[in-house]
């Protein structure tokens, strides 16, 4: 285990995800939660003064070796999937910055696409996690995402319940994972 927090995790100029999302509790939150959810390991998140966030890795494997997931895609890290080819091996500090800018890019095209989550704390980490696992494409064109637009807050997070297929078929880990999201996702509602 390493004892000492990862390289910083934005170049300089870069956004942050605190920026894009409105939050520095919510940007913790998914630097946490989308490894917990994607490799199952657990790492400490630690704000920095520049707003880049500091990760440790706390327990569980990291996967530094490409594999194929359950539907076949290449896949690395925590649940890396844009540019992978089996055979490849990363180093953990590459391993954050991938983490880092997938989270920002698809917490942006969450934003673009549903501006009112904005700052929505609860919300926004639910949809950020949801689009990083579909998709940013299939999460702006879902029912979650127009119900967000429209204010509905407690039907866009049952919405998002839907998304527990994978090849076809229901996967018992993403209902645990989206019984998850929706719990945090109604936190905080009326």
């Amino acid at each position: 285990m390493d004892a000492t927090p990862s390289a910083p995790t934005r170049a300089p100029g870069k956004k942050t995800l605190a920026a894009v999302i409105g939050s520095m509790g919510a940007a913790l939150a998914l630097f946490t939660m989308i490894p917990a959810e994607e490799s199952g390991r657990t790492v400490k998140a630690t704000a920095r003064p520049d707003g880049s966030i500091a990760l440790k890795h706390v327990s569980g494997r990291q996967y530094l070796d490409a594999y194929l997931d359950i539907v076949k895609v290449p896949t690395a890290c925590d649940g890396i999937t844009g540019g992978i080819k089996m055979g490849q091996r990363y180093t953990p500090t590459q391993c954050t910055l991938m983490l880092e800018r997938d989270l920002v890019a698809h917490a942006q095209g969450v934003i673009d696409c549903a501006p009112v989550l904005y700052g929505r704390e609860a919300q926004v980490v639910a949809a950020v996690s949801l689009a990083y696992n579909i998709g940013v494409r299939r999460f702006c064109g879902s029912t979650a995402a127009r119900l967000f637009r429209a204010r509905q807050w407690r039907a866009a997070c049952d919405a998002m319940l839907a998304w527990k297929y994978a090849g076809g078929r229901i996967v018992p880990g993403l209902v645990a994972r989206r019984t998850r999201e929706h719990a945090l996702c109604v936190k905080d509602l009326s």
